[in-house]
């Protein structure tokens, strides 16, 4: 399979294109989402990096590209190498760093007999998949801002998932980019790495934002009110 097709892409808005890998397993077919800006270009999330992420993105030659990972995990890192200006949150800024088993959770991957439908364009198979360490450019914390020129997005730090989940929030037009803190399937904390207290209290305050629309890190994107319904379903799922 060439590399063109083994990603799909949606496009959101003229400003936004939502990117997967339709021939990956469903657990691991992670979204990925590039942000038009004035100044910059905006990437977040990165797949299995089974294909060139970034050669399917229309981006011009000499524009900088900014990419963040929402987090470690195995599904949304692997091109993460591919870019130059590296951003995530400083939790796990030295796993990025290594790309380790323990951190990635990459023997999940490999350990599935069913986990692709087509042979990816590099020609990987799952038991020899590997992620390239991508080590940081930029360590974010809480509150840090991300301008693109023409849009800021405001990192808020959601662990549970992850020790250094992160959510993008632009608190001018309420678009909210949660990766795997909140998303449209069954929320996953029993993985290690996981902190159901942290998630429950990442949760808590999800329900508290002000914002439009949710483009999580799996399945399709939803609003306020049915964010609100996923948080109070983990809860009362998690405070019997």
């Amino acid at each position: 399979m060439n590399n063109a097709d083994w990603f799909s892409t949606e496009a959101i808005s003229d400003r936004l294109t939502q990117i997967y890998e339709p021939h990956v397993h469903p657990f691991f077919r992670a979204n990925m989402f590039h942000v038009v800006g004035r100044d910059a270009d905006l990437v977040i999330d990165f797949g299995m990096g089974l294909g060139n992420l970034a050669s399917v993105l229309t981006i011009p030659p000499g524009k900088p590209v900014l990419a963040v990972a929402t987090h470690i995990h195995v599904d949304h890192v692997g091109s993460f190498h591919e870019f130059e200006n590296r951003l995530g949150h400083e939790a796990e800024a030295e796993a990025f760093a290594h790309m380790l088993d323990a951190d990635t959770l990459a023997p999940y991957f490999r350990m599935q007999s069913d986990v692709l439908a087509q042979v990816p364009p590099m020609g990987t198979k799952p038991e020899a998949y590997t992620i390239s360490p991508a080590p940081l450019t930029t360590i974010l914390a809480e509150n840090d801002i991300i301008d693109i020129g023409d849009a800021c997005y405001t990192v808020l730090h959601l662990p549970g998932h992850s020790p250094g989940s992160i959510g993008l929030l632009d608190q001018k037009t309420g678009i909210f980019f949660s990766g795997d803190a909140i998303y449209e399937g069954s929320l996953v904390d029993d993985l290690p790495g996981c902190d159901i207290e942290a998630y429950k209290a990442s949760m808590e305050r999800l329900l508290q934002l002000d914002l439009e629309v949710v483009h999580g890190g799996h399945g399709s994107s939803f609003g306020r009110a049915r964010l609100q319904e996923i948080a109070k379903t983990y809860l009362s799922s998690r405070n019997p």
